[in-house]
């Protein structure tokens, strides 16, 4: 490396960035996560009907289901891939914007986290898209990777770390050892389709209509995964289809488990593939060490319990799950020698 190329390096920030369907987390090396917001994009047409970036992150996202026909409230990300490119990449130019606040004379560094089984083509997107976004260098890094170099696991050593990273688009599931990944499996069931199921049970139901806002609120509060103590009910508020008429709804817990219990299913079924799928020699180190999970998923109540129940082993969520797959990258950003091998060609 030359002279200039070191002080180039010395004279910019590189970052790594969690691009997630429902969130977008920025970890700036050396200080750490210095971004989190919902990855959604505002855009106003103008007199020629040209799209004008309006708000990106949260205030965006207190645009949806408000907005004016003019405006177009959009979730660029779907299922941990792009689903607009242009959007995409004008989100995260102004989220690097935000980052720096001030303009910077070198383009960074970026590590972006994938999930596991992307195509050729929706990789090369995400390449491409950073680059366009203001990347000098793009790096990628699968989730599960990122989550467990997040959670603190020993990836390098000779024994058999599981992670489950529970997302908004996709649900990841991978056996790491030797800085590999031994096993994967990507299901795109997360966060996100439990709030649509969320949404279209109580209008089958109720003859009631909520927004995908209101369906993650009613999640959050009271989803859980199973039995247990009594989480009680929550009032929503929404429109009465057979009315026509603003209403309030009184929705249980009890209620909330059976319209998810679907999307639970499919991630309980991931892991336990996962499980039967493994060599031996990583199945006594899980029975050992455990599974660890990751992402916002992991924040449902009572999944681990239920997970543990099924699975008959040892259950951990991770210290900060929303944000364990951003320092993970972040980590490997500061760690790039020691942990150049984890990235993905």
């Amino acid at each position: 490396m030359t002279f200039l190329n070191v002080l180039f390096r010395n004279l910019t920030h590189d970052l790594a960035i969690d691009l997630g369907t429902s969130n977008t987390l920025v970890y700036l090396k050396g200080k750490g996560i210095v971004l989190d917001e919902p990855s959604v994009v505002a855009l106003r047409k103008n007199e020629k009907g040209l799209d004008r970036v309006l708000a990106v992150g949260k205030e965006a996202k207190m645009m949806l289901g408000r907005a004016p026909e003019k405006i177009d409230v959009i979730r660029p990300m779907k299922d941990g891939v792009i689903a607009d490119f242009e959007v995409t990449q004008e989100m995260l130019r102004q989220f690097i914007k935000k980052v720096y606040r001030r303009r910077i004379l070198f383009r960074p560094r970026i590590i972006v986290s994938i999930p596991v089984g992307i195509t050729p083509v929706e990789k090369k997107a995400i390449l491409e898209c950073a680059k366009s976004a203001g990347a000098s260098e793009v790096y990628l890094i699968e989730e599960p990777m990122a989550a467990a170099i997040g959670a603190g696991l020993p990836i390098t050593e000779p024994t058999g770390n599981m992670v489950v990273d529970i997302g908004g688009g996709t649900t990841e599931v991978a056996v790491i050892s030797l800085g590999g990944i031994v096993y994967s499996k990507s299901v795109r069931v997360a966060g996100d389709k439990m709030d649509e199921a969320i949404v279209q049970y109580i209008n089958r139901k109720y003859n009631f209509l909520i927004g995908l806002g209101t369906a993650e609120t009613i999640k959050m509060s009271i989803g859980n995964a199973c039995g247990g103590e009594d989480l009680g009910a929550i009032a929503v508020k929404g429109r009465d289809l057979v009315s026509g008429i603003p209403k309030i709804l009184n929705i249980k817990a009890q209620e909330v488990r059976e319209m998810i219990s679907e999307e639970v299913n499919a991630i309980v079924q991931a892991v336990r593939s996962a499980l039967e799928q493994m060599p031996p020699e990583l199945s006594a180190d899980i029975l050992d060490r455990g599974i660890v999970l990751s992402g916002g998923g992991a924040l449902l109540k009572n999944l681990d319990v239920l997970l543990r129940e099924e699975m008959r082993v040892p259950i951990t969520v991770a210290e900060n799950p929303l944000l364990t797959v951003a320092l993970g990258a972040g980590k490997a950003l500061d760690s790039m020698p020691l942990l150049k091998d984890v990235l993905v060609d």
